[in-house]
């Protein structure tokens, strides 16, 4: 039995706490905008000056969450927002003038041909 008298009334919930009702395996970004898409590209790189100057413009690009640049591996990972697209962020690592051999949208393969901006 209850040590509350039987007319108690519970406490209001406060308006401003905030509530947990994210699913479980929620697939929004680490910021809490919309999902993430997973970019990967393969990017001939040399050196540390060649990775550095990829890591220097993802940094830059608004609408990226989270990024890995891997020399080793000559990949770029890059986790972004759904409003940047990945045509933005192709062309972005291509003005470093590393040549992108693959490119990869949520693990599905995409051309790495840059098409003259209109």
């Amino acid at each position: 039995m209850s040590d509350l008298p039987v007319d108690a009334v519970p406490a209001p919930v406060d308006a401003d706490t905030p509530k947990d009702t994210e699913p479980a395996g929620d697939t929004s970004s680490p910021t809490g905008d919309a999902p993430e898409h997973v970019y990967t590209f393969n990017v001939t790189m040399t050196c540390g000056g060649c990775s550095g100057a990829v890591d220097r413009v993802l940094k830059r690009l608004d609408g990226v969450n989270k990024y890995e640049v891997s020399l080793a591996d000559q990949k770029a990972t890059v986790y972004a927002g759904e409003s940047l697209p990945y045509d933005k962020v192709l062309r972005t690592i291509a003005k470093t003038g590393k040549k992108v051999t693959k490119g990869e949208a949520d693990g599905v393969e995409q051309s790495v041909e840059i098409a003259p901006e209109a």
